[in-house]
């Protein structure tokens, strides 16, 4: 795999973060209205909230990969969602990066849980986000219609 850096969200990283989103929901499901609310204005939607998105850049200063922590206060919770990763990159550890990069970021917010909601269509998700340490738990607040699994970390 060649040299990947994880970065913070930049302006020049917003189509990025839509077409990597977009891509893969559309591969495997639809859009729903609450993709396009966060994927319309993730600066105001997670940046402005207290949240943070992450990208995996290859040396070329593509990003090749994506997450977001959802910041949710009246829970003092994050949600890690919008991990998405460029199909040439996927099964090279990509999401794994990107997933221990946000919970070394939501450790230094001192959250102390992190959960998110999932797909068990999505094996290779479900397996990456059991190996970083989420453990399934009852489907609350599921904000998508495909959510079929929730799951659940303690920091």
């Amino acid at each position: 795999m060649t040299e990947l850096r994880i970065e913070l969200y930049k302006s020049a990283y917003l189509r990025d973060f839509v077409r990597l989103n977009s891509e893969w929901i559309q591969t495997f499901f639809h859009l729903e209205s609450s993709d396009r609310v966060v994927l319309n204005d993730p600066e105001g939607y997670i940046l402005k909230q207290g949240g943070q998105i992450f990208f995996a850049v290859n040396e070329q200063g593509r990003p090749v990969g994506c997450c977001a922590l959802i910041n949710h206060p009246s829970e003092e919770c994050f949600e890690l969602a919008k991990m998405a990763v460029s199909p040439h990159y996927q099964g090279k550890g990509v999401g794994r990066l990107l997933g221990e990069a946000a919970l070394a970021y939501a450790r230094g917010q001192g959250v102390k849980t992190v959960f998110l909601q999932g797909n068990t269509r999505m094996v290779a998700s479900i397996v990456l986000y059991r190996k970083l340490g989420f453990k399934e738990v009852p489907i609350s607040r599921a904000a998508y219609s495909r959510c079929n699994i929730m799951m659940e970390l303690d920091l």
